[in-house]
């Protein structure tokens, strides 16, 4: 998760339940058993040794060149200064290949840094034009286990679940590159690959492993009231994305998955009181008025070891990490058309 936006005030808390503003039920045509399949698939042990598998590749890896950065503070330039994102792009692509996905690199030099999105598709059957995308960025300081060899993980285990199906939409897998640098390759793929009607519906991860139901251990973004525990969810929308969130906190309910709270964002998101709600990839989607949700355990505002060499392995909570994957393979599944 970039830390780079300003703080700010967020505007509003909605728990959301199926009465949200809509001409049609939310969960109309919503095969519950066919979901509820698709979710049980999602396998912990798979899920945590994919992490294993990347904090490796972190650790391995030769990090970007951080001397341009040298004016920044020295907590800042330490954590900097240890970003790697090569390797874990690479197993990335590798997996993806493996399950027979047409895998692309959307390659661009603008700019400073040249970045590398990785994007796999499972090609729809009626309405192939019309895209589902989930999503993670690739990069990360030091081992990176919440941040985001979690959000990587997912998006894999979701493209092994997800392609022994077949879905009336595309699903479509990316890998964003140098979010960390302030979601470079992220803005990159919306300006550079992305049309104006593509994307029906998309999901980002960032941060989503680690979870703690003591009290005390989640603290409140400035201007919104938290639970004391931080045990929860966080699907964080904006105007355009309220129908979504409905959605997906609606099939939560119905199939009992994990605790979500959704939090909205006005309008695009780009104001005053919406700099917290901005700090992943998902922004670009929001501010080219494309439907985008943001998953996130919530990062700094609940664990410790964000952007230090303590987000490791040991500090996740493996069973709160799959009912997060759960819920979005099964939320991906129905906006996509299917299972058929």
């Amino acid at each position: 998760m970039n830390p780079r936006q300003s703080p700010a005030l967020l505007l509003c808390l909605a728990l959301l339940g199926t009465t949200a503003c809509s001409e049609k039920p939310l969960l109309e045509g919503a095969r519950m058993e066919r979901l509820r399949e698709i979710a049980e698939r999602v396998e912990q042990d798979r899920l945590m040794g994919l992490v294993q598998e990347l904090v490796q590749a972190h650790r391995q890896d030769t990090p970007v060149d951080c001397s341009s950065f040298q004016d920044l503070p020295d907590e800042a330039l330490e954590a900097l200064c240890n970003l790697t994102r090569e390797r874990a792009g690479a197993l990335m692509q590798s997996r993806l290949e493996s399950l027979g996905l047409r895998v692309q690199r959307h390659e661009s030099s603008s700019g400073p840094f040249a970045t590398s999105n990785i994007i796999a598709e499972l090609p729809g059957t009626t309405r192939p034009w019309e895209i589902v995308l989930v999503g993670a960025h690739y990069d990360a300081f030091h081992a990176g286990a919440d941040d985001n060899s979690t959000g990587v993980a997912a998006v894999l285990e979701l493209a092994r679940i997800l392609s022994q199906y077949r879905f009336e939409r595309t699903i479509r897998f990316v890998g964003f590159d140098l979010e960390e640098l302030g979601l470079v390759g992220s803005s990159r793929y919306v300006e550079e690959r992305l049309g104006p009607d593509e994307i029906v519906a998309s999901v980002v991860f960032d941060c989503i492993g680690y979870y703690d139901s003591a009290p005390g251990t989640q603290r409140s973004i400035p201007g919104l009231p938290a639970p004391s525990s931080g045990d929860f969810l966080a699907v964080i929308g904006n105007d355009v994305s309220r129908g979504r969130a409905s959605e997906l906190y609606a099939l939560n309910e119905a199939l009992q998955l994990t605790k979500v709270i959704p939090i909205l964002a006005p309008a695009d998101g780009a104001s005053p009181v919406g700099g917290n709600l901005m700090r992943s990839d998902h922004t670009p989607f929001w501010l080219t008025g494309h439907d985008a949700l943001f998953l996130t355990d919530t990062a700094n505002f609940r664990n410790s070891n964000y952007h230090q060499r303590t987000d490791t392995l040991e500090t996740l909570d493996a069973v709160s990490f799959r009912r997060t994957v759960q819920v979005s393979a099964a939320t991906l599944a129905f906006w996509a058309g299917g299972p058929q």
